[in-house]
């Protein structure tokens, strides 16, 4: 496989993924986590439960497909990070939001407020 096919399967991958992975990438963005320090962010972000049963085969997902590294903190603790196409995913997806939200000096403005803050 060239270079050029292995970079579209990525970005293929990237746009299939679901909003439930992209969030787990934007928590990771911020610093390596184990489970259920990400399980936690993400029941503050969604403001419900979020189920073992859903979180860690995402987890495991994002791992096969190269977004997500997993290591060993201890016997019983696994902690995960992004890699670099894992970052580059992240930011895919905001350059792509960002491209439909920027439309004028007003909304620029509101998005330069919040990477200003």
């Amino acid at each position: 496989m060239s270079e050029a096919q292995a970079v579209n399967d990525q970005v293929e991958i990237v746009r299939d993924l679901t909003a439930f992975q992209q969030n787990i990438l934007t928590i990771l963005a911020e610093e390596p986590m184990y489970g259920l320090a990400i399980k936690r962010e993400l029941e503050s972000y969604y403001g419900s439960e979020v189920n073992h049963g859903r979180l860690y085969p995402n987890l495991d997902d994002l791992v096969t497909i190269g977004l997500v590294e997993k290591s060993e903190l201890d016997k019983r603790t696994n902690q995960y990070g992004l890699t670099d196409d894992g970052g580059e995913a992240v930011l895919s997806r905001i350059e792509w939001v960002l491209s439909k939200y920027v439309t004028n000096e007003s909304r620029a403005s509101d998005v330069a407020e919040l990477t200003d803050a």
